[in-house]
């Protein structure tokens, strides 16, 4: 992991930051009142974001990264390189970077699989005065994927 600044970014992936910030605001959030964006990078340097949608049957709410999975995935979209994540509060700035939650650390991995590569993760706060980036395998560890279960996924890459 390391700490960088946006202006270090390069162009696309200030691009892929800004994205998710933009998408954060279309969070469907009445419960948590908490906006996240997220940004894929596909291998074809498309930018697909999703922002998270809140059930009152709270299992049922999704996080903006498995959003934007989804929304790749149904776009035919299986090959990614990085992911920007970026979250604010009700009325405030975040003032600190906002990572993954378990499940969604659990299905960028599976698509790291997929990707054939440790994929990215550029994580901010609000003002973009804080960035960090890490990989999917810093931030889980031990993962366990396709192979522990002995399964191919290679079908279904892209």
């Amino acid at each position: 992991m390391r700490q960088v600044l946006f202006d270090e970014l390069d162009e696309i992936r200030q691009k892929l930051l800004n994205a998710a910030d933009e998408v954060k605001e279309n969070a469907y959030n009445p419960y948590s009142k908490f906006y996240v964006g997220a940004a894929i990078l596909t291998d074809d340097d498309l930018v697909i974001t999703g922002a998270n949608v809140e059930n009152v049957a709270y299992g049922s709410t999704i996080c903006a990264e498995r959003m934007a999975i989804g929304r790749a995935n149904a776009m035919g979209k299986r090959i990614f390189k990085s992911m920007a994540i970026i979250a604010r509060g009700e009325n405030t700035d975040h003032k600190k970077v906002t990572g993954p939650c378990g499940a969604c650390r659990q299905m960028i991995f599976e698509f790291s699989c997929l990707s054939g590569k440790d994929i990215e993760i550029i994580m901010s706060n609000t003002r973009k005065d804080k960035i960090i980036i890490s990989t999917i395998r810093e931030l889980l560890p031990m993962a366990f994927g396709p192979v522990g279960l002995g399964v191919s996924i290679e079908e279904y890459v892209n």
